[in-house]
């Protein structure tokens, strides 16, 4: 049974049977679309363990996390496979997964790989803040709590002032999720864009690990 979104931000997801032909590594915030992405595909030999989600508010202790992963799951797979982009590590993340061979998801982040790598990177949106559904779902966990926002709630134009816009890129079609990301930007001040990106270079690169 899949983890509450509290439980995938802080403690992730443990795999299921702890053996098999392909494991994969990946942050909490994609739990529910990578089982599925493995529902909808009856891909049987895809088992998933993930970190927790709010390692991303710290990304210079992910790439040691997935290191951890990694060495501590090998011995019981055939394959793993990395379900992470860079994510603010600097390219440490990669070059660790180079060093111990194994794949991973290219892109800088979830937003671009959720839109599509070359899309993402064509829009140059510089002054764009982005939500998916987990960060819909979980916004007083990754932002305004961390921000101090929910007691200082005076200082949102001292770390929004330079974004325009909130762009949801929503992977299901929610009418809920669609509600709060629109609440979301009403609370941080800025306009409003939905993209249905549904699960873009994700499902692809998950796909050639078939």
């Amino acid at each position: 049974m899949l983890n509450d979104d509290e439980t995938l931000t802080h403690e992730g997801l443990a795999p299921v049977h702890q053996t098999g032909a392909l494991l994969v590594i990946a942050c909490g915030a994609l739990a529910r679309e990578i089982l599925a992405l493995v529902k909808q595909n009856g891909w049987s030999h895809i088992e998933l363990t993930c970190l927790p989600a709010i390692l991303h508010n710290s990304p210079e202790k992910i790439t040691n996390a997935v290191i951890g992963a990694v060495e501590k799951y090998r011995p019981s797979y055939d394959r793993i496979f990395v379900a992470y982009a860079d994510c603010g590590t600097g390219g440490t993340l990669k070059a660790a997964c180079d060093k111990l061979g194994v794949e991973m998801i290219q892109g800088p982040h979830c937003y671009s790989f959720y839109e599509g790598n070359t899309a993402f990177e064509n829009r140059e949106e510089f002054t764009s803040f982005y939500l998916t559904d987990f960060l819909a779902r979980q916004f007083d966990a990754f932002v305004w709590k961390p921000l101090g926002l929910d007691r200082h709630p005076e200082l949102v134009g001292s770390y929004f002032g330079n974004y325009e816009k909130l762009v949801y890129q929503s992977q299901t079609t929610d009418p809920s999720l669609l509600s709060k990301a629109k609440e979301c930007a009403e609370r941080l001040g800025l306009a409003f864009e939905h993209r249905h990106t549904g699960y873009g270079d994700l499902e692809m690169e998950l796909r050639r690990q078939t």
